[in-house]
């Protein structure tokens, strides 16, 4: 009701005030609640001029936001901004009316109307941000014009708002600059003051107190730095010296000198943590050293700690590696296995010394070359008997039984212990692998974070200035060729192609948004942008399953990881049917999240087939792993047991073969790897058996690769498909899967 009091009679040369019905439009579009804003308006308004044609004017006004308002809600359509300045603009019909009859020249009138429909324009600008935003961000040059120009209304209303000679915009300065010069900067101290002075010369082109109100501030500024007694006691007397020695009021009375001393003991009676609190609500941020000395302390202190723990994991994994017991060789076995033989059966023998004495070199040939036999047969018999000991040894039959028991019990103990050792050797990969990731983690925040506070202002001027509201913006370098920007804005706001378009020209490179997340404030997400890679791509996938079969014994994985790299995978379970997709299944799940987590490649590959092996079961899977990274354009090649896959480029095929055995039969299976370089346009071919088996060859493949027309990658993989079937009649002979990859 003051605010609409005061524009009421806020004037431009004492001639049009066109403010009060601006600020009421502005205020509805804000989201302030009309049900509010409606009274106030009309008592303010009344209050100052209770006229006939007063009343008249100001209910038409209310009626010409409160009709279209309700009727917008009520049709559940939202108003635009166009609609609201026609409501605003028809909202003066009976202004206008009342000033024709009274006889005011037209050019006043339509001045009024138009000055209020750019001050209307003005205050949404400034409202639609300082609403959305806070006070807390630092406001942009046109935001800071337009704020001026509505304090310069508030300053003209108050200039005619005098009691018996008491200026009540004298009361509001005086407080004000005293306020302001505690919660921020000295040079905003004498805006205000400038401001303040401009409003009221506006009002009736009188400067009378532009002068005063300027030295009020220079006289505040002096002492702000110290007590807040000496600030009050500036001001006063200074106000003396204006009254005394310069004159500047043209004369003195209690009344026009009780504003000031009224003000300074109203600004020392409130509280010293009011002050703090609004200093806190006002600040830009624009100085952000203490978080800048902050953040890099915490990567500091991770960086320290991501290197300790690594050095312990890699500790424990040399522990590991030492309890794995080493395997003796074939030689040693069979010895060890003739003396338990010689031990248990032949010790108590009358014949013993005969057998382990005169002939002991030829007994102990023939025990080793039993055991031999064992371990190749799985047992022996009497016809592996030589005649000479079958026809002397007494104990031949309990011979035989007994290295028969030996040898499998051995076998038994063999694999236990060879598993015992593999769980022991995979424990300690993934330590090893942790150690190395920890140590990788560490390097990544091991660099100091240099914000860019030039960038970030800019980013916001000119966000706003687009209309895209950021209360907020953080830019730094993450390496040499990564910017990164994290952009507080309207959730509306974040799917517009502005919003990368600036902050790339800003940046200096072409930025992309990586993700968006939501913040504490309702209505605003922070917006990660990070530099675009050099490349992108895009895929396509085919797939059939055997012909009679019901589920697939392929699998493929397309993920995005870290560092914008992406996994293309296709593992093919040995056979097909459920069994073999699960056995696929579970190799890819175990691939795809280390990768996700961040693992080398070797120590992934190694500790999978490891795990697969222990399973023990004789289902195998094959794995075709191809890791693009967009950034660098290098694609690496890993492929355990899998068809050969294809680089189709521009100017030619390249095939990328495998000679290694799939996951799951030996423990220390090598996979083959190879790096390649990727061009734009090429295409990247990975297929399962099925596939590349129903050609001829390698050769044949890659000569219908280079047949194939077409730039979508998933036609080209549906066309590799049909192709495959085609060859065998349209039977799918085994289960058939092929990932395309287009680079661009």
């Amino acid at each position: 009701m003051l605010l609409f009091f005061v524009l009421s009679r806020a004037g431009v040369n004492g001639e049009i005030y066109p403010f009060a019905f601006a600020m009421l439009f502005a205020l509805a579009w804000a989201n302030q609640k009309v049900w509010l804003l409606a009274p106030a308006y009309l008592i303010g308004c009344i209050a100052n001029n209770y006229s006939f044609e007063g009343i008249i004017s100001t209910v038409v006004t209310v009626l010409l936001l409160v009709l279209p308002y309700y009727v917008h809600i009520a049709i559940k359509k939202p108003m635009f901004k166009w609609e609201l300045f026609i409501f605003a603009g028809l909202s003066q019909l009976s202004f206008v009316v009342f000033s024709a009859l009274s006889g005011m020249q037209i050019y006043y009138i339509v001045l009024s109307i138009v000055v209020g429909l750019v001050y209307l324009y003005l205050s949404v600008f400034v409202f639609e941000s300082l609403l959305r935003r806070g006070f807390s961000y630092k406001m942009t040059l046109p935001e800071v014009i337009a704020g001026g120009i509505i304090l310069m209304s508030v300053a003209s209303g108050l200039t005619s708002c005098n009691f018996f000679g008491f200026s009540f915009l004298k009361l509001f300065v005086a407080f004000c600059l005293l306020a302001i010069s505690q919660v921020t900067s000295s040079g905003r101290t004498m805006i205000f003051a400038a401001l303040m002075g401009l409003g009221s010369l506006i009002s009736g082109n009188n400067p009378i107190f532009m002068t005063p109100f300027i030295i009020w501030a220079l006289a505040i500024i002096a002492f702000k730095f110290s007590n807040r007694i000496f600030s009050a006691m500036a001001l006063l007397l200074s106000e003396v010296l204006i009254i005394f020695y310069f004159d500047l009021y043209y004369g003195f009375s209690v009344a026009s000198f009780l504003p000031v001393p009224i003000a300074a003991i109203i600004f020392l009676a409130i509280p010293k943590n009011f002050y703090q609190s609004l200093s806190l609500l006002l600040s830009t941020g624009s100085e952000r050293s203490g978080v800048k000395c902050l953040l890099n302390r915490n990567r500091d202190l991770m960086q320290r700690r991501l290197n300790r723990l690594g050095e312990v994991f890699y500790d424990m994994n040399a522990v590991f590696r030492s309890l794995i017991k080493k395997e003796a060789s074939e030689d040693e076995i069979k010895e060890m296995l003739y003396e338990e033989l010689k031990s248990s059966i032949c010790k108590n023998c009358p014949e013993h010394k005969h057998c382990h004495r005169t002939f002991s070199e030829d007994t102990r040939k023939i025990f080793i070359n039993l055991v031999s036999i064992a371990f190749a047969r799985g047992k022996i018999t009497l016809l592996d008997l030589p005649s000479y000991l079958s026809s002397r040894c007494s104990q031949a039959g309990r011979l035989i039984s007994e290295v028969n028991t030996l040898t499998s019990q051995y076998k038994n103990y063999s694999q236990l212990v060879g598993n015992i050792d593999t769980s022991k050797l995979l424990i300690s990969d993934q330590l090893e692998g942790i150690s190395l990731l920890m140590k990788s983690l560490a390097g990544e925040v091991d660099t100091m974070i240099s914000l860019d506070g030039a960038r970030e202002q800019r980013l916001i001027d000119e966000l706003s200035s687009n209309n895209i509201i950021c209360s907020d913006a953080v830019v730094y370098e993450r390496d040499a060729r990564t910017f990164m920007a994290t952009l507080v804005v309207r959730e509306e706001d974040v799917n517009k192609l502005k919003l990368q378009g600036i902050t790339s020209k800003i940046c200096g490179n072409k930025m992309v948004i990586n993700d968006v997340y939501p913040t504490e404030k309702a209505g605003l997400v922070a917006v990660n942008l990070k530099t675009a890679p050099r490349f992108d791509c895009i895929f396509g996938l085919a797939s059939m399953t055997k012909s009679g079969g019901s589920v697939s014994g392929d699998r493929h994985s397309i993920e995005r990881l870290d560092g914008d790299r992406f996994i293309f995978a296709i593992c093919d379970g040995m056979g097909s049917g459920e069994v073999a997709g699960k056995k696929a299944e579970t190799a890819i799940g175990l691939i795809e999240n280390f990768y996700k987590a961040g693992f080398e490649s070797e120590i992934i590959l190694s500790s999978v087939n490891k795990l697969m092996n222990l399973e023990g079961n004789d289902i195998f899977s094959s794995m075709d792993i191809c890791i693009v990274d967009l950034k660098d354009g290098i694609g690496d090649f890993i492929k355990m047991g899998a068809a050969s896959s294809y680089i189709r480029g521009e100017e030619g095929c390249e095939i990328v073969e495998c000679n290694s055995l799939p996951i799951g039969i030996l423990d220390n299976a090598k996979a083959v790897t190879k790096k390649l370089v990727l061009n734009n346009q090429d295409y990247i071919i990975l297929c399962s058996d099925g596939i590349n088996d129903a050609f001829g060859s390698d050769g044949e493949f890659k000569d219908f690769l280079l047949s194939v027309k077409g730039q979508n990658p998933q036609e080209y993989a549906d066309q590799i498909l049909e192709r495959a079937l085609a060859a065998n009649s349209g039977f799918a002979v085994d289960d058939m899967t092929v990932l395309v990859v287009k680079i661009f």
